[in-house]
């Protein structure tokens, strides 16, 4: 099994749909075809209910729902702090992707798929690959 983390941009690509959505319907079809794990943190879940807020609680609960059915939700918390730091060292790296990276870091992802090529070129230790997702090959 590979845990797989998914930044924020990868999950409103499934759930918003737009041009890369076929792209991340097929990356999940051969993840749950192979058994891997999907992961993402906390601040995703918090991006992706902001649009459902607009919509009312029930739309909230709902979109919340799905994700956490289909995902397990990382948390930034004080064991993510000392490499979110690390990561921020690197002053190419705004805030919001240092999370994310650091949420995967700690629970040591094998892949980490994101659409931004900026990312996808960086090397984290506890993260094996990076890359984006019309690369992602699972």
């Amino acid at each position: 099994m590979t845990r797989v983390f998914w930044d924020t941009n990868v999950f409103v690509y499934l759930f918003e749909g737009g041009a890369f959505a076929a792209r991340v319907r097929e990356v999940r079809a051969r993840m749950l075809s192979r058994g891997d794990q999907l992961l993402t943190s906390a601040l995703t879940l918090g991006e992706l209910l902001v649009k459902p807020r607009e919509k009312g609680e029930a739309a909230v609960r709902d979109h919340e729902t799905t994700i956490r059915q289909i995902a397990t939700i990382l948390p930034f918390d004080a064991a993510s702090a000392p490499r979110y730091a690390a990561i921020r060292a690197d002053r190419t790296i705004k805030a919001p992707d240092a999370i994310q990276l650091a949420c995967a870091a700690t629970a040591g992802v094998d892949l980490f798929i994101t659409n931004d090529d900026r990312l996808s070129r960086k090397h984290m230790p506890d993260v094996k690959f990076i890359t984006s997702l019309e690369r992602a090959y699972l």
